[in-house]
């Protein structure tokens, strides 16, 4: 399977805006939200993505098909993936590793990725897929004052991950 990100243009923001509801569906089992009064759960930043410095949209395709997205946002220096979504019909296919790998490469730097604690399978999937791409070079910690689990590490671009491989 041909695993890409494609970078939004605002064009497709209407696209991005209909999976946002599919995430904050799934997402609503661990964080309780309900549908506003339209009938969506709605993306407070959404707008952002396109208007501010340092967010970046992206889709994560499989072949030509629509399997995913990718909110990456940096703040004060550092990386954090805001939202990061899979639909269920690609889920467990390493589709999810290989997307994740993909941005890391592209935005090398500081990353800090937090989960609340009521997600134990992304907890599971970040500490296992951060593990796999630093070879265990990471810190998973836990903030009382924010409520949430939290892995930080830093990215380098693969050329560099190459050369590293070859020495």
């Amino acid at each position: 399977m041909n695993i890409t990100l494609e970078r939004i243009p605002l064009e497709k923001k209407p696209v991005l805006r209909q999976m946002l509801e599919l995430y904050r569906y799934d997402f609503s089992e661990f964080d309780g939200s309900d549908l506003n009064k339209e009938g969506r759960y709605g993306y407070t930043y959404l707008d952002a993505y396109w208007e501010e410095e340092g967010r970046y949209p992206f889709f994560i395709k499989a072949g030509e098909h629509y399997a995913g997205f990718i909110l990456v946002r940096k703040n004060q220096g550092i990386y954090h993936m805001s939202e990061f979504f899979i639909l269920k019909k690609y889920r467990k296919q390493g589709l999810g590793k290989a997307a994740a790998f993909a941005v890391f490469y592209q935005f090398p730097g500081d990353w800090d990725i937090a989960q609340i604690p009521q997600n134990k399978p992304a907890q599971a999937f970040w500490t296992s897929i951060i593990h796999d791409y630093t070879n265990g070079h990471f810190t998973d910690q836990f903030s009382d004052k924010d409520n949430v689990r939290f892995q930080t590490f830093t990215s380098v671009p693969q050329q560099t991950r190459i050369k590293e491989a070859i020495q």
